[in-house]
């Protein structure tokens, strides 16, 4: 049972995003899980220009990292998205990244995953974060635990006081990959998604015939 973390904070290892990711990281090990941190900054990602090259192949026309990390997200069973509070918004190399992952999303690669959601804020917006985080797990048809955010008022040792909570969140996400989870609220939703999707797989079956395949093995496609 693996669980990657993927954090969108500039900051990096200084960052108070990454430390309360890093409680939830070490709550999940604690219950069994390997686990894994990907710090965005680290890597090459370029912006999404909506060419739609990767509709053909499944493949971006930019060479860049970001096929390194979504391997390495489907090779791992649980997801964490962690990202700092701009704007009442998630940070720009969040927003990048997951522009990136439009293909993934129409194509569902993540299915059957868990995830949680996690943001550290100075006042606002860490409730908005988190939701905004969850919906593209679903997106990929992840289904979320819960997740977490902190309002630090510029206090960075604030997230110390939530370790606890975040530590039982990564608890919860390693029991839910073991045990198995069901949300229909969610599952709702992930549904819905995959039938506006389902149009795009149907469309490009002829070019992207495994991908169609597989949704075919899956049910997906009757």
């Amino acid at each position: 049972m693996k669980i990657l973390a993927i954090h969108g904070s500039p900051h990096t290892t200084r960052s108070t995003t990454r430390k309360l990711a890093t409680f939830v990281l070490e709550g999940a090990a604690g219950a069994g899980a390997e686990i894994e941190m990907i710090d965005l900054c680290d890597f090459r990602i370029t912006p999404c220009t909506a060419c739609e090259g990767c509709s053909f192949n499944g493949i971006c026309v930019y060479e860049d990292d970001v096929p390194a990390i979504l391997e390495r997200m489907k090779e791992a069973d649980g997801i964490v998205f962690a990202s700092p509070v701009y704007i009442d918004n998630i940070s720009g190399q969040m927003k990048i990244f997951f522009d990136r992952l439009a293909d993934a999303i129409h194509y569902q690669v993540l299915a059957g995953k868990c995830g949680c959601s996690v943001a550290t804020t100075h006042t606002s917006g860490g409730a908005e974060v988190v939701a905004y985080q969850d919906h593209v797990l679903n997106y990929l048809g992840v289904i979320s635990v819960g997740g977490i955010h902190v309002a630090t008022g510029g206090n960075a040792e604030a997230v110390e006081a939530a370790e606890r909570d975040a530590r039982a969140l990564g608890k919860k996400l390693a029991d839910a990959l073991r045990n198995g989870l069901s949300d229909p609220k969610q599952e709702e939703e992930i549904t819905g998604n995959r039938e506006f999707f389902r149009t795009i797989v149907i469309e490009n079956r002829d070019f992207r015939t495994e991908e169609y395949e597989r949704w075919v093995r899956l049910g997906w496609i009757g």
